[in-house]
């Protein structure tokens, strides 16, 4: 008997919303920021203008992957298209480690080769980028905490981090004239973004490659499992996630008596959705002894 959960179209339009409205500021601004990056001759704040740009490209491939993981299941995608969300995260984590290989090279062949920087411009474009991305990042704060909104989420983190870094390498360069704080902070906030980084491709393989979600403990879910009212043992589980919010399960119960199922499967459900956020579950019923094994009624769909 299968239970399916549909929650996820209506997260995945809000995600969709939120990201279209981040996308808007952060096209805006990235225009913007490259002509400044540009024209102060600043690592730190052309760095901060590449990762805008990419920014913008991770939330349009965020929005649409949020307005693809609504579309419904069919005979070729009978789980649907929640997937969706994640390949957008996928897409946007490598997106960002390469910005981070390339600022890496850069600011090392600044710090071999130091270049006049322009303080004064650096500083305005940074403090314009760091109020437009503390905007961006309240607005994506705001929604669902999905894969693909974490994921867009971390590039606008990380580009706030870098707009402080170009405000202070702006600053320093000012009132100093100290040319290598402007490639050694862009290094340092290449190191936060790629750690950063890392931690969401981790999230993103696991799914990928149908591993249990990181909040499902199978020893504690088999035994919550036979704890129910007439389940002697759950045995052959597997959870696997649909998305960062839809999990998916499949099991054989081993009942007292057969004729208990119809009482005993309801509870189970309750349980996976309640205390495992396991939406959708297939399970199988058979008796003790192992007499007879069989799928019982209609799926139920919620």
């Amino acid at each position: 008997m299968s239970e399916h959960d549909h929650g996820g179209h209506s997260h995945g339009h809000a995600s969709g919303k939120l990201l279209i409205i981040s996308l808007v500021f952060t096209t805006g601004f990235a225009i913007v920021e490259v002509i400044g990056g540009l024209w102060a001759n600043s690592l730190a704040l052309v760095a901060d203008a590449g990762h805008m740009i990419t920014d913008s490209m991770s939330l349009g491939i965020g929005a649409f992957a949020a307005w693809l993981s609504q579309r419904r299941a069919s005979t070729k995608h009978t789980y649907g298209y929640a997937r969706a969300e994640v390949i957008g995260a996928l897409v946007n984590v490598l997106f960002m480690l390469g910005v981070v290989v390339w600022i890496v090279v850069a600011a090392f062949e600044r710090l071999a080769n130091p270049q006049e920087v322009g303080g004064t411009t650096v500083m305005v474009v940074a403090f314009i980028g760091l109020l437009v991305n503390i905007a961006v990042a309240w607005i994506l704060m705001r929604g669902e905490k999905s894969m693909n909104v974490r994921a867009a989420l971390l590039h606008v983190m990380g580009d706030l981090a870098g707009s402080v870094a170009a405000l202070l390498a702006g600053l320093i360069i000012y009132l100093t004239g100290w040319l290598p704080i402007d490639p050694l902070l862009s290094l340092f906030i290449s190191v936060l973004i790629g750690f950063a980084s890392i931690n969401v491709l981790r999230d993103v393989l696991r799914v990928l490659m149908e591993g249990t979600p990181g909040h499902v403990d199978i020893d504690n879910l088999k035994r919550a499992m036979a704890e129910v009212e007439g389940v002697v043992e759950a045995h052959h589980i597997h959870v696997w996630s649909l998305s960062s919010s839809r999990h998916a399960l499949s099991a054989q119960i081993k009942l007292d008596q057969i004729g208990q199922w119809e009482e005993v499967l309801p509870k189970l459900q309750e349980l996976l959705q309640r205390d495992f956020g396991v939406g959708h579950s297939t399970l199988q019923p058979e008796t003790n002894q192992n007499a007879s094994s069989h799928l019982a009624g209609p799926a139920a769909r919620r």
